[in-house]
């Protein structure tokens, strides 16, 4: 048996709660990942997993064995980090994931460069605006706008974005131009943004000095996806916020108007996330640099890209 081996899997099982989830997550054949385990419980004379129909769990002994078998790992890599790190090519399968219009607009166009510096570092994209267990599915990091809803996660801000309040000219012909947040409740369309995770839509939200107004009345569409939005923006179904980055190309060329200018709303922010470890892998160090590079342009606390640029 190769116990070190053996303890990876074992550790990864008992993070993901599954046998098929480790197996994915350390590209291996799940027979392999069960014969591992059992090896390992049969060496020690001790049953570290309970497997039941649903999940498996950890046992009062396997609880105890995985503190120290986490630990014993951790030191494992890092003793390789330090003879390895200054030499090797970063390497191996990176996963992330990363919602639709963030890696059509801005990720994917700018991979080539990253391919070109790493070429032995294999990407898998998800893409999607659904929460992810990072763990549970063996993402190593994920890029996401929004609040931080999991504290136990390393965040590494890439940028804030600002948004526009914007419409359609022939939206705005057939409904008026609204000249205050409060005049979106009567006789206009909205387009919100609902939450994959809690299925609510989201308001428009307006500040002006002391002024602020959440706008939700009149929802027609809600979306849960940026594509999704602009493209119900430039067809005309109503008005709503979109990012800046995503509206000002089609603002340049008259396709949409920007509305109510003189009221904003607070910026959104972008992190990277990925699982508090000792040691971060250094093909995921190395895309966390470049990744904040590639997104700085687009953060509204500095200059605001040109329209096009993405």
């Amino acid at each position: 048996m190769d116990q070190l081996l053996a303890l990876r899997v074992f550790i990864r099982i008992a993070e993901a709660g599954a046998f098929s989830r480790a197996a994915d997550a350390l590209n291996m054949p799940r027979p392999t990942v069960t014969k591992l385990v059992q090896e390992l419980e049969s060496h020690l004379g001790v049953k570290l997993l309970q497997r039941s129909t649903r999940r498996v769990t950890v046992t009062a002994e396997g609880a105890a064995y995985y503190e120290r078998a986490v630990r014993l790992v951790g030191e494992v890599e890092d003793m390789d980090a330090l003879v390895a790190h200054s030499r090797a090519q970063p390497r191996g399968r990176l996963r992330i994931d990363i919602g639709s219009s963030l890696a059509n607009l801005i990720l994917i166009p700018a991979l080539p460069d990253f391919r070109a510096r790493y070429p032995d570092i294999q990407l898998h994209l998800g893409v999607g605006d659904r929460p992810v267990d990072l763990i549970g599915e063996g993402v190593d990091c994920v890029i996401r706008a929004g609040a931080l809803a999991d504290t136990s996660l390393v965040a590494r801000r890439l940028a804030e974005f600002d948004y526009v309040t914007c419409a359609s000219p022939a939206y705005l012909a057939a409904r008026g131009l609204p000249t205050h947040p409060r005049q979106l409740e009567q006789g206009h369309s909205l387009i919100s943004y609902f939450s994959s995770l809690t299925g609510k839509p989201r308001a428009l939200r307006f500040h002006r000095n002391d002024e602020a107004f959440e706008i939700s009345r009149g929802t027609m569409v809600a979306v849960n996806e940026s594509t999704a939005r602009l493209t119900a923006l430039l067809a005309g179904l109503g008005i709503s916020q979109t990012y800046g980055f995503m509206a000002h190309p089609h603002i340049a060329r008259g396709a949409l108007v920007p509305l109510l200018q003189e009221w904003n709303r607070p910026p959104h922010p972008l992190n990277l996330l990925y699982p508090s470890r000792r040691h971060v892998p250094a093909k995921l160090s190395v895309f966390a640099d470049w990744v904040a590079g590639i997104f700085a342009p687009f953060d509204c606390r500095s200059a605001r890209p040109e329209p096009g640029a993405a």
